[in-house]
């Protein structure tokens, strides 16, 4: 059986030891500031619907990582926009009891939103699987985390990066399952990726207020270049018929601590952590200009979600009207659908 060594200590990050943990899968979490101080001296308060816990966390700061073994497999559940930096610290490091360094003797599993980090990962990493979670988890307290998913916490497609599926990935699947997941294998998890960004770029009107029309309009446009952009780069899109996991019983618990327009993006706001927006929207942005696609309204909310970052506190949400008047002439309303998407 493998080691999970768990990089990162947010929300994603700590649901999976804490789910780990409390049914006997093997693992290290590995944290930095104070989320992991929080967790190494008290442990993590984890919110399910059925109640919360107190629950003690095998969990090591990144300054004091633990040594590596041959059979572990690091789940690398930070930040896109954290993901180089980790990736730079965790490829050399040394495999306890070999010569090798981890990039060429244990495998890597990415879980970020957008579709950077995998290729970044294969530029150092022999072994690399990416994953597509689906979660609603919430980090926004020092030392909490709250996972509203039931009966299972989240849905979860492994699959080897760029293509096939192996041993290795069907044993993650099979621990997934194990720790309280829906999780399923697939060959082509670039589509799987794919068809998670066309829902994540939607993610930063989380830091804007207005009417619900509006919302409407310039959301579909945010997600319609996505898909034109997406498309011209050659990305295909898996579908919900495609799952080999039956998720018809799978919801988002009331009452439990998530509330609508609060996900991921609008957390690390909050918490003032860093944006991943331009490994979202700017991934949208990045493939327009690659492949001749216009992509305005990612191009406005992108730089209207970094020029917010850069004041380090976020107070209250941007007007949506903030986007239509730097649109310079565009119509706000969405994109027509290309020939041939």
């Amino acid at each position: 059986m493998p080691r999970y060594v768990i990089i990162g200590a947010g929300a994603v990050g700590a649901s999976l030891a804490a789910q780990f943990a409390l049914t006997g899968i093997d693992y290290v979490l590995i944290g930095r500031g104070a989320q992991v101080n929080h967790i190494r001296q008290h442990g993590l308060t984890f919110q399910r619907p059925g109640g919360s816990r107190q629950i003690a966390l095998e969990a090591f700061d990144v300054a004091d990582a633990p040594e590596l073994h041959s059979d572990d497999v690091l789940l690398l559940t930070v930040k896109s926009q954290d993901a180089a930096s980790a990736l730079a610290f965790w490829s050399w490091r040394n495999v306890s009891g070999t010569d090798a360094p981890a990039a060429t003797a244990v495998p890597i599993v990415t879980f970020q939103n957008g579709l950077a980090t995998e290729a970044a990962a294969l530029r150092t990493f022999a072994r690399v699987y990416g994953a597509s979670i689906l979660t609603p988890a919430r980090f926004t307290q020092t030392g909490t985390v709250v996972a509203a998913g039931e009966p299972e916490l989240g849905i979860v497609t492994v699959g080897r990066f760029p293509s096939g599926d192996d041993k290795t990935s069907k044993q993650i699947a099979t621990d997934l399952k194990r720790a309280g997941y829906l999780a399923e294998v697939t060959n082509d998890i670039r589509r799987w990726k794919a068809a998670k960004l066309l829902h994540n770029v939607g993610n930063v009107l989380e830091l804007f207020d207005g009417a619900e029309t509006l919302r409407e309009i310039v959301g579909a446009a945010i997600i319609e270049e996505a898909r034109q952009a997406l498309a011209a780069a050659g990305y295909t899109f898996a579908s919900p018929s495609e799952r080999t996991v039956d998720i018809s019983n799978w919801r988002v618990a009331p009452d439990s601590g998530i509330v609508r327009g609060q996900q991921s993006t609008w957390q690390s706001f909050t918490r003032g952590a860093s944006s991943e927006v331009d490994f979202l929207n700017g991934e949208i942005v990045l493939l327009g200009r690659l492949h001749g696609i216009a992509t305005p309204y990612n191009e406005v909310v992108q730089a209207l979600a970094g020029e917010l970052a850069q004041r380090g506190t976020f107070t209250a949400p941007l007007p949506l009207e903030a986007i239509i008047s730097r649109l310079d002439g565009v119509d706000p309303s969405p994109p027509a659908l290309a020939v041939g998407t």
